[in-house]
């Protein structure tokens, strides 16, 4: 009825005015109770994180917010698109799916792992050799795709690989071939790490 008094809604939530067909709500909570946050240790790229978050953060947000690693993209967030693709012990993964509390214990490979320095992994130089940074976003995801192929596979005839829109084929030589929508991208067998 208009000019309701304020009830409760499921415990969360109080109805505060009621007018016609407009009502207004607000959070029990007022924003001052923060949500429960656990403490867990992430191994990324060779260091230790010890974070303190909520267990419904994903990896994806974690790795970005917590331990500084920007390079992971967030994109879709229902991985299809293969932006957050990391390596989990030595399995590409898209880490917008997985909850950064299941990764705890596990090796995490970003990014920013690949490159020593001014030098650049042989992956990212392929990418750059054959103009396969599509406009970029997407190609940290695209770039720990391959080389976690590369690392786990040996020479040709394995069933191709999808994450999202990205395949990766291996060649009978050893080196392979990434195709996305936009782009195809052949890697010699230069040795990976």
């Amino acid at each position: 009825p208009a000019g309701a008094d304020t009830q409760s809604i499921s415990g969360q939530w109080q109805v505060i005015a009621h007018d016609g067909d407009q009502i207004t709500i607000e959070s029990l909570y007022d924003g001052e109770e923060e949500a429960e946050k656990i403490d867990i240790k992430l191994h990324v790229n060779g260091r230790d994180h010890a974070v303190r978050v909520e267990p419904r953060k994903t990896l994806a947000d974690v790795i970005r917010d917590e331990c500084g690693l920007t390079g992971t993209h967030i994109g879709c967030e229902h991985g299809v698109c293969g932006a957050c693709t990391v390596i989990l012990d030595n399995d590409a993964i898209r880490s917008c799916l997985m909850f950064a509390v299941q990764a705890q214990g596990k090796r995490i490979r970003t990014v920013e792992s690949l490159s020593d320095g001014d030098k650049l992994h042989p992956v990212q130089s392929a990418f750059i050799a054959h103009h396969a940074l599509q406009c970029g976003f997407c190609t940290p995801g695209f770039l720990m795709l391959a080389v976690s192929v590369l690392v786990r596979c040996s020479v040709g005839g394995a069933t191709p690989i999808v994450v999202g829109a990205a395949v990766l084929r291996l060649t009978a030589r050893g080196g392979a071939i990434l195709q996305t929508p936009q782009t195809t991208v052949m890697m010699s067998s230069a040795p990976v790490h």
